[in-house]
Order: structure tokens, then C-alpha cells, then sequence
């Protein structure tokens, strides 16, 4: 036991200075680094200096251009009267001014048939703008006449229908070309109609009267006679139908709803 303790006391002994050594170097190391990184910041600010002594500074610049000659400074299109685009610029339009003045004449003549085209361009282009706003007027015109028709056209509609309801004649019982009862009589195999299916679940049958109101499914087009003289009926009038409702039949206005006629147990 004392001999294993005396081992581990001198194990501890050589390890120390060897990791104080370990550490000493990792730190100068990282000294090292740091003084590195501060030469090259150093450097970098160096050039930095040196290349903004270097440029001239604005005042300097605009000493420089109000000293220039008057001939050597830019136009106003940022070229040299010197450049070669400037020359060729120039010949280019001088050119264009003999060519001009030798086919009217004179400079003079060719500005006067400059400015008669400008005359005449602009007089065009009012001729356009009177024909814009003919067109303009016209156009609002031709709506405000569109609607107007409209309106009549619907004016007229509610008119027609109104005629035709009011036209209508109960009395069409009295006829005999429309004794439905005597047909029935004699044709029973007619009225027998088919299963009656709602269009809206758990509604029953509820019986409807002149003046009321059916809901839209009920008149439907699956629920319309399209030959009402099959049944002895008479013809139905504008914008109304004659329709089945259950063992009923109905003369509705397809637009309203409202119930016109009515014939109860009209089917077996």
C-alpha cells in the first residue's frame, strides 16, 4: 500500500512541470497570433493613408476645372470639342445643313419649309384631337341611347306582363274546349301521373292558394306541362307556366313565384 501511494506522489511530481510547460507555449502562441493580427491591421491602415494622399480632393478638383481654358473644357454632352466622336458629330451636321440648303435653295428657305411642316403637323394633330373627341361624344351617345333602350325594353317586359296576368280569365272553366273534368272522366290512364318527388327534403304537402308564393324549386322546368291541351288546359300566357305540385296543378309566374291559378286534385 505505501509503496503503490510513494508511485502516485511521483507520477503527479513529473507531470506538473511538463503541462506549466504545455501551457506556457499554447499561451505564447496565442501572443504570437494576436501581435500578427495587430501588425497587418496596422499595415492596412497605412495604405489606406497613403492612396487617400495620393487623390486630389474635391476643392483641389474644382480649382483645376475653373483654371482649365475655356476651349479645352467638355460641352454640355460631356465630350471634348477635340474628341473624334465630337469632330464626326459635327461633320455629320454640317453636312446634313448643306445637303438641306442646297436642295431648298438657301438655310433660309429650308427653315421656313421647316416650320410649315411644324405648322401642318400641328394643325393635323388638332384635326386628330377633334376627331378623338367626335368619336369621344358619339360613343357616350351611342351608351347613353343603349341604356335608355334598355330601360324601355324592361319597362315594356314588366308592361307584357302584367297584361297577361291581368288578362287572365278564370272563367276558362265555362269552356268546353277546356273541360278537364269530362277528359278525365274519359281518359283516367292520363291522369295518372307519376310518383311525386319534392325538391326539398322534408317538406309534406301544403296546400297553396291564388296570391301566394312558391319557392323557386317547385316551378322548376322538371315540374312543367309542356303540352297543357294534353290535359285540357288552356295555353299559359307570357311568363307564366302551368306546373305539377304533387297531385295539384298550378299556373305560376315563373318570375315570382306568385301562384295565378290553381286546380286541386287534379291528378288521380
Amino acid at each position: 500500500m505505501r509503496k503503490a501511494l510513494m508511485a502516485m506522489i511521483m507520477a503527479a511530481t513529473v507531470k506538473t512541470p511538463i503541462a506549466a510547460e504545455a501551457q506556457r507555449r499554447g499561451g505564447g502562441d496565442r501572443g504570437e497570433a494576436r501581435s500578427e493580427r495587430r501588425e497587418a491591421r496596422q499595415e492596412r491602415r497605412e495604405s489606406r493613408e497613403q492612396v487617400r494622399q495620393q487623390q486630389p480632393q474635391a476643392p483641389q478638383v474644382r480649382q483645376q476645372r475653373a483654371a482649365q481654358p475655356q476651349a479645352q473644357r467638355a460641352p454640355g454632352w460631356g465630350g471634348s470639342r477635340s474628341d473624334p466622336a465630337m469632330r464626326e458629330h459635327r461633320e455629320r451636321y454640317d453636312r446634313r445643313a448643306r445637303e438641306n440648303a442646297q436642295r431648298y435653295g438657301s438655310e433660309q428657305q429650308y427653315r421656313e419649309v421647316v416650320q410649315q411642316q411644324r405648322a401642318a403637323n400641328r394643325a393635323a394633330g388638332q384635326d386628330r384631337g377633334d376627331g378623338r373627341r367626335d368619336w369621344q361624344r358619339d360613343n357616350r351617345n351611342d351608351r347613353r341611347d343603349f341604356r335608355q333602350d334598355r330601360r324601355d325594353d324592361r319597362r315594356d317586359f314588366r308592361q307584357d306582363r302584367r297584361s297577361s296576368r291581368g288578362d287572365w280569365n278564370r272563367g276558362w272553366r265555362n269552356d268546353r274546349r277546356y273541360d278537364w273534368q269530362r277528359w278525365r272522366n274519359s281518359n283516367r290512364n292520363i291522369f295518372r301521373g307519376s310518383r311525386y318527388y319534392s325538391p326539398y327534403r322534408n317538406w309534406s304537402y301544403r296546400r297553396f292558394s291564388i296570391g301566394l308564393m312558391l319557392q323557386p324549386l317547385f316551378y322548376s322546368q322538371r315540374y312543367w306541362i309542356s303540352d297543357p291541351f294534353y290535359y285540357r288546359l288552356p295555353p299559359a300566357p307570357y311568363g307564366t307556366q302551368w306546373v305539377r305540385y304533387y297531385d295539384d296543378v298550378l299556373l305560376v309566374d315563373v318570375y315570382t313565384g306568385e301562384v295565378i291559378d290553381v286546380i286541386h286534385s287534379f291528378f288521380w
